[in-house]
C-alpha cells in the first residue's frame, strides 16, 4: 500500500466566487472587490497554470469541468465530497454548505471509469445531511494509508461520531483532536484538518500551536512519531499563508510536495531544507483561489487510488 499516488482528479472552475455559505466558518476566505465573472476568469487562470506544472513534471492529472447549471463555486476544491480507495471504494461526504452537496455529480465518477480506473462499490455517508452532521473528505480526515490511521480535527464540518463510523468501516485507527486558530481575538475551530496538517511517506506538516489541548497534542505527535514521521512545525501565521494545505504526489522521475507559492514563500529556509531531504517541492500562484475560496493546492487535488481495471485482449 502506497500512501502517495500518481493520479488526481482536479475540477476546474466554471463559476468560482467567494461562497457565502462557507464563510459562517471558514475564516479564511476573503470577498474581492471585482465581479465575479472577473474573478471566475483569474481562478481558472490559476487552475490552468497548475495542471499545467502538474503535467509538466509527469502528474496523471484527470482535469473535469464544473457544470455551469449547477451554481457550485467551490467544485474547485472536489477532496471535500469524494475520495478514491485501493480496494475500488468511492467515498462519498456530507457536506456543511447546502450548494455544496450539488457538487457530488455521477458524471465526475463515470469519467474515472473512462479513463480506466475501477469502481467496486460506494460507501455513502450523505444521509448524514439530513441530520445536521458532516464529514467533508479530506478535507477533515487525514489519511495515513500506510499505518491505517486517520487524524481528524473535530469542528462544525466534521462531526466526531461520523470519523469514528469512517474508521470502523475503512479498518483504521482514529486520531481525534481539536484545532482553533485566534478569529478576532477568540480561539475558533479551524474548519478542516487539513489546512493546519499535511501528511506524506516520511514527514509531517503541522502546526501543533493550533491544538490547545496538551494531552491531544502530546497524542497526536505520538502518533506521527509510532509511524516514524519526521514533524515539521509551521507556526499558526504560516498556516494562515495555507503552509498545513499541502500534498504529496508521485511525478515521472521524484515526488513531490506540492503547495501555492504563498505556502512556498511562507516557509523558513530550515522548513525548506527539510522538505527537501525527502522530496521536491512543486509551487504554484492561487492567489484569487486562496482569497475567495478559503482553500489551497490540497484542496485543489482529489488523489485517485482506485485500481485499474484490466483490458480484455
Amino acid at each position: 500500500m502506497s500512501q502517495i499516488t500518481d493520479t488526481i482528479l482536479m475540477i476546474r472552475p466554471v463559476a468560482f466566487r467567494m461562497n457565502e455559505e462557507t464563510a459562517v466558518n471558514n475564516y479564511f476566505q476573503e470577498d474581492l472587490e471585482m465581479r465575479n465573472s472577473e474573478i471566475n476568469a483569474k481562478a481558472q487562470a490559476e487552475f490552468d497554470a497548475f495542471v499545467e506544472k502538474l503535467r509538466g513534471v509527469g502528474v496523471n492529472v484527470i482535469v473535469e469541468n464544473d457544470d455551469l447549471k449547477m451554481d457550485t463555486p467551490d467544485s474547485i476544491f472536489p477532496n471535500n465530497w469524494v475520495s478514491f480507495h485501493k480496494d475500488g471504494i468511492v467515498a462519498l461526504y456530507p457536506m456543511f454548505a447546502e450548494n455544496r452537496r450539488r457538487e457530488r455529480r455521477e458524471e465526475v465518477i463515470t469519467r474515472l471509469e473512462n479513463e480506466g480506473f475501477l469502481v467496486e462499490g460506494f460507501m455513502d455517508y450523505t444521509v448524514a445531511e439530513d441530520e445536521g452532521y458532516f464529514l467533508e473528505g479530506t478535507g477533515s480526515l487525514l489519511l495515513d494509508r500506510v499505518a491505517s490511521k486517520v487524524y481528524c480535527a473535530i469542528s462544525p464540518r466534521a462531526d466526531e461520531e461520523l470519523v469514528i463510523e469512517f474508521c470502523e468501516d475503512f479498518e483504521c485507527d482514529p486520531v481525534i483532536f481539536t484545532a482553533n486558530q485566534t478569529v478576532k481575538g477568540q480561539r475558533l475551530p479551524i474548519y478542516h484538518t487539513n489546512v493546519m496538517m499535511a501528511l506524506a511517506e516520511n514527514f509531517a506538516i503541522i502546526c501543533l500551536d493550533t491544538i490547545d489541548d496538551k494531552h491531544e497534542k502530546k497524542n497526536v505527535i505520538k502518533h506521527l512519531k509510532e509511524t516514524k514521521k519526521e514533524i515539521i512545525a509551521i507556526t499558526e501565521e504560516q498556516m494562515h499563508h495555507f503552509a498545513g494545505n499541502m500534498l504529496q504526489v508521485k511525478g515521472k522521475d521524484h515526488k513531490y510536495m506540492v503547495m501555492s507559492e504563498a505556502a512556498r514563500t511562507s516557509l523558513t529556509s530550515d522548513q525548506v531544507k527539510a522538505i527537501q531531504k525527502h522530496c521536491k517541492i512543486l509551487s504554484s500562484d492561487l492567489t484569487t483561489i486562496e482569497t475567495c475560496g478559503g482553500g489551497s493546492a490540497r484542496c485543489m487535488m482529489a488523489e485517485v487510488f482506485l485500481p485499474k481495471a484490466l483490458k480484455v485482449v
